[in-house]
């Protein structure tokens, strides 16, 4: 056996780490008694907003209102497809970079964090999870029921049994290393909202 393959059968051996129970948090963190007033209030502060709305038709009326004057927008969601004109279905593009100029897309989140602003995105019927960061702005839809607390309760909510993709997303990006200037946006989405139904 060469010394190459020994040094790496021995990593490879003594490099196992061994299967252990995550911690067990229960009844850690912050818990708020408005829930959607902290979660509203911690996405002003990072350049994004949230509200709330009873149905489809509110959320179709909300979009409409914050960009009246969109050419480009995808979403995955049927209603969304239906109801706001010019709206592509990006699950039948093969290729993602075909989504270059959007200016909005709108997809699902699992759930919203109040502590932090956060949302968590894996929606498996999102083919293309570059709709989470390349257009311009984005637009979350989160059942309303779905919003926890702190990262804690969060932690609970989270699994890749299915060995899909996830991550949780808050606000739009911003630097302020150059010259100290305030940027928005600087990498991916230059506005975000949550519109929790």
């Amino acid at each position: 056996m060469a010394s190459r393959d020994e040094i790496l059968n021995n990593i490879k051996n003594t490099n196992v780490v061994p299967n252990v129970a995550l911690p067990d948090y229960e009844g850690f963190g912050i818990v708020y008694k408005d829930k959607f007033k902290q979660f509203k209030s911690v996405l002003k502060t990072i350049s994004s907003d949230a509200f709330v709305l009873k149905n489809e038709d509110e959320v179709l009326e909300k979009i409409k209102k914050l960009f009246p004057n969109i050419e480009h927008l995808a979403s995955n969601i049927s209603y969304i497809q239906k109801g706001l004109k010019s709206c592509i279905n990006p699950n039948m593009a093969d290729d993602p970079h075909n989504f270059s100029n959007l200016d909005l897309s709108i997809v699902k989140a699992e759930f919203g964090v109040a502590e932090n602003g956060a949302v968590w995105v894996k929606n498996l019927e999102n083919r293309h999870r570059a709709l989470y960061f390349i257009a311009k702005n984005t637009v979350f839809i989160v059942p309303k029921e779905n919003l926890v607390n702190n990262m804690h309760e969060a932690y609970k909510k989270v699994d890749f049994k299915d060995g899909k993709y996830g991550t949780f997303i808050a606000g739009p990006s911003s630097t302020a290393d150059i010259e100290q200037s305030l940027v928005i946006g600087a990498h991916g989405a230059k506005s975000t909202f949550v519109l929790l139904v």
